[in-house]
């Protein structure tokens, strides 16, 4: 059902709505309120909607999927199925299946259009949704609060309505409480010196910083979790309590990686090594803490980390907050969808494809989505092979391997005096001076726009 009406669904949903969409994810959504706020600051709507999943109302969802009558039966029927708890069924009069492969699809089907709600009748506003949560950004602030008036007469027609504590106006800059938290981040304008501070398109400086950061209460939420791990393995052995903390560890630091978070990173590192300090104490009150130290504590590189061993190579460490690097994310391009059949672009993105093979796939992420014989980007159209750097066809790990175009990989073929066939040959003539005019003109176009 979901393959269905997805492929038909993604054509037609804003390409400002990035949840539960593929090749979308709340990194899209964070970087496009970035690009949005970086040149200007402004006021955000905050809008939450309370339990939306339950409330969905059946006629208005079924009345906007528009599908197929054979469709439409199932739907409703999945719809009006009930949940069945302890022997005994309860009707669902509203809402979409909880758990369902299809309950966020149809959640998109009910949302779709509440950004046109809004941009309808003011043109300047902006909003950026994610599933249930979204952002309406103005200049204005009485913009905005006729924006929250239009959302609750336009979520009022399929029976859903705002959460009032969670919904809030604030300034990106200016107030007394400036910035707002948007799933997981904190986002907020600084006013710096001119040393520290941002850019505008013409070169001149903003006299702010548009900085966004791990909320405060997620890190004291994920700071909670470390804590009760640590502290139910008083009696575990050294190798399981690292065991356990490596996964909560790494998979928080990547999910916020994105933002300015390396000093968040610091603090958690250390206030992890005071829980582990203590865990420590307490396995052994009568020892030191230098003895401590050297029993659980061993060099890891430069630095001491918490490790089974100093010297067995099956040895585990911790690692910290901070060994995760900091980096940008690239927001996926207007309203590009998985089903528009650029395999090329969601190679390059994603590293995978189903109408890519998967070697193709993983080169084309690698090298960033260019050529390594001409450095130019791979256009939908073009024909991509996969090299093997060392001309040995034997070895075909994937650090002999490249992606190139295929009048390139003749042009290489040549060059290092590898066989090609007769037919080849023919078939791809004068390789070289074409790879030499896309470098040619590839050059004057960059010498035009400097």
């Amino acid at each position: 059902m979901r393959q269905a009406l997805e492929p038909a669904w993604e054509a037609k949903l804003s390409p400002q709505t990035y949840g539960f969409r593929p090749g979308r994810s709340c990194w899209d959504a964070i970087e496009a309120i970035f690009h949005g706020i970086k040149f200007r600051p402004q006021h955000a709507l905050k809008v939450d909607i309370a339990t939306c999943f339950d409330r969905i109302c059946h006629d208005a969802l079924l009345a906007k999927t528009q599908a197929a009558p054979v469709l439409r039966r199932q739907l409703k029927a999945w719809l009006n199925a009930g949940i069945m708890e302890d022997h005994q069924l309860f009707p669902t009069r509203a809402g979409t299946p909880q758990g369902g492969s299809c309950s966020p699809l149809l959640a998109l089907m009910a949302l779709h259009g509440m950004d046109e709600a809004i941009t309808r009748v003011h043109p300047r506003a902006r909003v950026i949704a994610y599933a249930d949560d979204c952002v309406v950004r103005h200049a204005d602030r009485h913009v905005l609060e006729h924006c929250q008036q239009l959302l609750l007469t336009w979520l009022a027609e399929i029976g859903l309505t705002l959460n009032a504590a969670k919904s809030r106006i604030s300034h990106t800059l200016e107030g007394d409480q400036p910035g707002f938290d948007f799933l997981g981040f904190h986002i907020r304008q600084y006013r710096v010196g001119k040393y520290h501070s941002g850019k505008g398109p013409g070169g001149h400086r903003l006299g702010y910083k548009t900085l966004i950061t791990p909320a405060k209460a997620n890190i004291q939420e994920h700071l909670a979790a470390l804590g009760r791990i640590i502290r139910r393995s008083k009696a575990l052995p050294q190798g399981e309590v690292i065991n356990q903390l490596n996964p909560k560890i790494r998979g928080w630091a990547n999910d916020y990686r994105i933002g300015v978070s390396q000093a968040v990173y610091a603090r958690l590192d250390h206030l992890t090594w005071v829980k582990l300090r203590r865990w420590a104490h307490r396995r052994h009150p009568t020892k030191s803490m230098g003895w401590a130290l050297e029993r659980y504590w061993h060099r890891v590189g430069t630095r001491r980390a918490l490790a089974t061993s100093p010297i067995r190579p099956e040895a585990v460490y911790l690692p910290t907050h901070q060994e995760v690097v900091s980096t940008r994310h690239v927001k996926v391009t207007g309203n590009r969808s998985p089903y528009d059949g650029d395999w090329v672009y969601w190679s390059i993105r994603q590293g995978r494809h189903p109408s890519a093979s998967p070697s193709v796939a993983k080169r084309l992420k690698a090298q960033h989505g260019r050529c390594r014989y001409c450095g130019l980007f791979f256009p939908h159209d073009d024909r991509i092979e996969v090299d093997h750097l060392n001309g040995d066809r034997r070895a075909s790990r994937s650090s002999n391997l490249q992606a190139l175009h295929g009048h390139g990989h003749d042009a290489k073929t040549r060059e290092h005096e590898d066989y090609l066939p007769p037919g080849m040959r023919d078939k791809h003539q004068d390789t070289e001076e074409r790879c030499a005019r896309k470098r040619a003109c590839a050059v004057l176009e960059q010498r035009e726009a400097e």
